[in-house]
């Protein structure tokens, strides 16, 4: 599966690694060809296609002993003495289309640090994947109240040159179904063709139902994807 068409594309085959060089240096630590967002921000690592020992030397150094590396898509193999951790196959997907629907919707806020207790707790409580207390600092998220309860959330993530992931999309169960998630997409979707950057996003390749309503939205599958975590030596 691959849909190659257009220019900027090939930044997205490094999205971590492309983020932590560009917009979110500041947020990561690097020792040579080697880079890793800090802990509390996110646990993604990167280091080259095609790394050598001492890149992955490099990699260990900046974690630390028996520390976990979530490689995230990077196609690079660790030495045998890296634990593996998990493996989950997914996919990656673009927005096609380049314009804003230019629909306000005011029931959507927006998050910020002031808000992250009640972030972690609605992650707690649905596991759309990682998010640490300054997750948050990745880019924009927002929110769906109930009752001035947060019960939705969806927030930008990965920043390779001219994209932005959207992630951390998640309703709480028992106000599922009333289409929360397809508003908080279509929100985040919107900021970003504003800003003249495109979409994308990864999900689970088990996850039918949200690749459903990501295809219902306007984004095709570019690629397969495997997500690899490890444990340093």
């Amino acid at each position: 599966m691959t849909n190659d068409g257009g220019d900027g594309l090939a930044v997205l085959d490094d999205p971590v690694g492309e983020s932590l060089r560009g917009r979110h240096a500041g947020l990561g630590r690097r020792h040579g060809r080697a880079a890793t967002y800090r802990p509390e921000v996110a646990t993604f690592s990167a280091v080259p296609a095609d790394a050598d020992a001492a890149d992955w030397a490099d990699l260990a150094r900046l974690l630390g002993r028996e520390a976990f590396a979530d490689m995230f898509s990077c196609a690079a193999v660790p030495p045998p003495d890296w634990e593996p951790v998990f493996v989950l196959e997914g996919r990656q997907m673009l927005r096609s289309g380049g314009e804003a629907s230019g629909t306000a919707d005011a029931g959507v806020v927006e998050l910020g640090a002031a808000d992250v207790p009640e972030m972690l707790d609605l992650v707690a409580r649905t596991r759309p994947g990682p998010f640490w207390p300054r997750t948050h600092e990745l880019g924009t998220y927002l929110g769906i109240r109930d009752g001035g309860r947060l019960v939705a959330m969806a927030g930008e993530r990965l920043r390779p040159p001219g994209w932005t992931e959207i992630s951390a999309v998640c309703t709480d169960p028992e106000v599922r179904g009333r289409g929360h998630a397809a508003r908080l997409v279509g929100a985040l979707a919107d900021r970003v063709l504003v800003r003249g950057e495109r979409p994308f996003l990864h999900v689970a390749e088990k996850n039918a139902a949200a690749i459903a309503l990501y295809e219902r939205l306007g984004f095709t599958s570019r690629k397969h994807v495997t997500f690899r975590g490890f444990r340093t030596p």
